[in-house]
């Protein structure tokens, strides 16, 4: 599955992890993803989702954006 946000299409970044060395190496920074049932009025059902905790805290503001 990948880690992806399905409302705002957030994907991995990546970067660096430094050591205290000033070393650095590969690494990546991941979305912060929760699965989720949403209510999509349109189609008169629950979708399940995976969503970055952001979308959720938007879709909890504004309601379902579709």
């Amino acid at each position: 599955m990948s880690k992806t946000c399905a409302i705002t299409g957030k994907k991995p970044g990546a970067g660096h992890t430094v050591s205290h060395a000033n070393k650095k190496s590969n690494r990546r920074f991941n979305p912060n993803l929760v699965s989720k049932r949403v209510w999509v009025p349109e189609e008169k059902r629950w979708v399940r989702m995976r969503i970055s905790t952001k979308a959720l805290k938007t879709l909890d503001k504004k309601g379902w954006i579709g």
